[in-house]
């Protein structure tokens, strides 16, 4: 097992990265100033003009990774979720726990995926040759991703079908004289009231001139008919009539899982057009996803801003806004709050899902990934803030409108996107164009994760089959959607909502911890962090590597960041609740559905391991430390790449891990590249060939 510390081993030879003479897109090798004659190693093969690895494509330029990477990462819980933990975990104040969560979880994780991927150029399956006994974790995360796609971009169809009924003069969900509102429905009483009556204990309008003393004396009516002191006897029963659009109008909802019904057409046909808007999107992979990115990654800022400047000039919104940002200081002092600020880093930055090592890995191999590994968790905290000023200013204008506190205003997640803002709306000029606006902000938000969550799936099968697969993405691509269409269909019956509301709550929980443990445990560990960041040196330089700030992040793989993953795991067993959509209990079947999808997740960790156990050759040592070490395949995709690995972490002491040419292994290894006169492969750095196809890592 390699030793884990935060130091890296110095050398006087260091090689350091420096650019070649002007006019020579590559770069070179150099000994450190100091170390003797420069004598620069064979360059790189990184063009400005196309693609650095030919097989399997880049990004066209750093804008398109990085906005990417923050479609992926900021979501549609930027907008519902983080907004509602604040109020929920003590206002302001969780601002505290949230910002140290990101710099003892969040950033760690983050560089330390996009390191990973970035470095082996490849998916969350196959880079795991670099340990290959945690090649069950990737496929966990593969599955994660699936399972979430399909409920995903339900909520993307949800976010469609309220933008086209936006294309109205008059909001549907404005009042209750709809085929869909019940006797139930709260603009009734104001209703009532404008014409001169009350309702009663029946639900009835009746005029207060027709009711006698007595009648008065019980609904607090005085003889002259003031209704100063009236209240709805009702009044714990109504329901808003934005809920009742939600819940009878669009989800034509049963009230139970078990009664699915029928499959609502209005939704089949928005959850076909969220499908073949993601097909469309990454028909050509990257190259595709890249250009829509652009647009679909900068828009929510724009209409945040609109909605903001908006918000503050709405009657009552200091009210919310003082709500969002007040601390409640005796929160800090309960683990819930740490626990739901861990959580929500975690979720909110994508970590453990698969989908940063699949972005990252169409890198180019000098790309500065720690640079991004700052910036985009940092815009993603600074977006959540931004929402929560968003929302709370226009929570503050309905309590206002409403005559109620904020926190009787407030809701979660499905609650807070498709009732309480739809109401909110009605109360703007010209609501159904803002209407639109907020909802296309929601598609955009949704498509750019989802982008990401269908591209782990399809790289990570296009990696594991890369010479049956090539040319075939756009193939791939389609009956992913295909399959994931047809499933999803039952997400759109009359008990939809349920499945939805069970996958969330289970697909992604308790596997996303799990994963994020298992990668620290993996790299920092038994990969060995002095190797893992010599990984990071080639990439990125000795200047980096061996700063002081750069220590911190070995010492988050290998000690923090496990701990408070740990802590979270731990916290969230010890604390566990079957899940319960709003006041709706599952049946047990449906938990046990709900198991089986975590599962799923899980159960090829222990069976993969069981698999390399087997298949290793010796005694039980031998075949343990055969699980934990890098096939030949493992390292950077290319030759160019692959040499300068192994000359970095030969100069600085630990091993590249996979072949880099000739060597022990000229006979079997000569044919996929081709040997150089004085540079061999050391013993420990030749194993296991099958299956090696040279630059095709």
């Amino acid at each position: 097992m390699a030793e884990c510390n935060g130091s890296t081993q110095k050398n006087v030879h260091n090689l350091s990265f420096q650019p070649l003479p002007q006019g020579d897109p590559g770069f070179a090798v150099y000994p450190a100033p100091g170390s003797g004659p420069p004598s620069p190693l064979p360059v790189m093969a990184v063009t400005k003009g196309g693609d650095e690895n030919k097989d399997r494509g880049n990004w066209t330029n750093h804008a398109e990774f990085l906005l990417s990477c923050i479609g992926y990462a900021v979501g549609l819980g930027n907008v519902w979720r983080f907004p509602y933990l604040c109020y929920s975990n003590g206002g302001g104040a969780f601002l505290i726990p949230y910002l140290i969560m990101l710099l003892l979880a969040g950033l760690p994780l983050f560089f330390l995926e996009l390191a990973f991927g970035q470095y082996s150029s490849s998916g969350p399956i196959r880079c795991w040759n670099s340990v290959p006994m945690f090649r069950g974790v990737g496929i966990g995360m593969v599955i994660v991703s699936a399972w979430v796609g399909i409920y995903y971009n339900v909520v993307i169809t949800y976010t469609l079908y309220y933008m086209f009924q936006s294309l109205t003069t008059s909001l549907p969900w404005a009042g209750c004289g709809h085929e869909w509102n019940t006797e139930y429905c709260s603009d009734l009483v104001s209703d009532c009231l404008d014409s001169g009556g009350i309702m009663t204990v029946n639900n009835t309008c009746v005029a207060v001139e027709n009711m006698t003393s007595t009648e008065l004396d019980m609904y607090n009516i005085t003889e002259d008919g003031n209704l100063t002191d009236y209240v709805d006897p009702l009044k714990d029963m109504r329901i808003r009539p934005s809920e009742e659009f939600y819940r009878n109008r669009m989800l034509h909802d049963s009230g139970d899982i078990s009664k699915s019904g029928y499959i609502i057409w209005q939704l089949a046909l928005c959850l076909a057009l969220a499908w073949l808007l993601v097909f469309g999107c990454l028909v050509k992979g990257i190259k595709s996803s890249g250009k829509v990115v652009y647009f679909t990654a900068t828009f929510p800022y724009l209409v945040l801003v609109i909605l903001l400047i908006r918000g503050v000039t709405l009657e009552g919104y200091w009210k919310g806004i003082n709500f969002f940002v007040t601390p409640r200081w005796n929160h800090l002092g309960e683990a819930k709050v740490w626990k739901d600020a861990a959580v929500q880093i975690f979720y909110s930055l994508s970590a453990s899902w698969g989908g940063l090592i699949t972005l990252s890995s169409y890198n180019r191999f000098r790309n500065n990934c720690l640079r991004d590994a700052i910036v985009v968790p940092l815009l993603n905290c600074g977006t959540s803030i931004l929402a929560g000023f968003v929302i709370f200013s226009i929570l503050g204008n309905m309590a206002h409108e409403l005559d109620k506190p904020v926190e009787h205003v407030v809701d979660e997640t499905f609650g807070l996107a498709f009732i309480v803002y739809p109401e909110a709306v009605l109360h703007f000029p010209a609501a159904p164009v803002w209407s639109f606006l907020f909802f296309f902000m929601l598609l955009t938000l949704g498509l750019d994760s989802q982008f990401c969550i269908v591209e782990t799936v399809v790289t990570a099968v296009m990696d594991q089959f890369p010479e049956k697969l090539k040319g075939r993405k756009t193939w791939i691509v389609a009956l992913y959607c295909s399959i994931s269409f047809l499933l999803g269909l039952n997400t759109v019956t009359q008990a939809g909502n349920y499945w939805v509301w069970l996958m969330d709550k289970y697909a992604a929980d308790f596997a996303l911890l799990i994963f994020g443990l298992s990668e620290c445990v993996a790299l920092g560990w038994l990969y060995g962090i002095k190797r893992f960041s010599n990984d990071i040196r080639t990439m990125l330089g000795d200047k980096i590597v061996d700063s002081f700030f750069f220590r911190w992040w070995p010492l988050n793989w290998c000690c923090i960041t496990p701990c408070v993953l740990a802590f979270v795991l731990l916290f969230n067993w010890i604390s566990w609740t079957d899940p319960t959509a709003r006041d709706y209990e599952f049946p047990p079947w449906a938990h046990a559905i709900g198991w089986m999808m975590i599962t799923s997740t899980l159960i090829f960790i222990p069976i993969v391991w069981v698999w390399e156990f087997i298949r290793a050759e010796g005694g039980v040592r031998d075949r343990l430390r055969a699980m934990t070490t890098p096939t030949a395949e493992w390292g950077p995709a290319l030759l160019e790449h692959r040499k300068d690995a192994s000359r970095v972490h030969k100069t600085h002491g630990t091993t590249m891990g996979g072949v880099v040419e000739c060597g022990d292994a000229t006979d079997k290894f000569a044919k996929y590249m081709p040997c150089e006169e004085g540079v061999s492969v050391p013993p420990q750095e030749t194993i296991a060939l099958q299956g090696f196809k040279g630059n095709a890592v």
